[in-house]
C-alpha cells in the first residue's frame, strides 16, 4: 500500500510540470522542457533562461513543448 502512494507522487509532479510548460510555451519564443530532478521529481524549465542548455540539464529532459510564439514578421 505504501508503494502505491509513493509511486503516484512522481507522476503527479510530472503532470504539474507538463501543465506549467504547456502554459508557458503559449506565450514564449523558447521551448519549455520538463526535466527530471532527483529531489523535486519533475520541473518545467524555460530554455530562454539559458543561452544553450548545459549538458547536465539536457540529459535529464523527458519532454519538450515548443514555444508557441513566432518572430517571423
Amino acid at each position: 500500500m505504501a508503494c502505491s502512494t509513493h509511486c503516484t507522487l512522481p507522476s503527479h509532479s510530472y503532470f504539474e510540470a507538463l501543465e506549467t510548460a504547456e502554459k508557458r510555451a503559449l506565450h514564449s519564443f523558447f521551448d519549455q522542457h520538463v526535466i527530471e530532478d532527483d529531489e523535486l521529481g519533475y520541473v518545467a524549465l524555460d530554455e530562454g533562461d539559458y543561452n544553450a542548455l548545459p549538458a547536465h540539464l539536457t540529459a535529464r529532459v523527458v519532454h519538450t513543448v515548443h514555444g508557441g510564439m513566432l518572430d517571423e514578421f
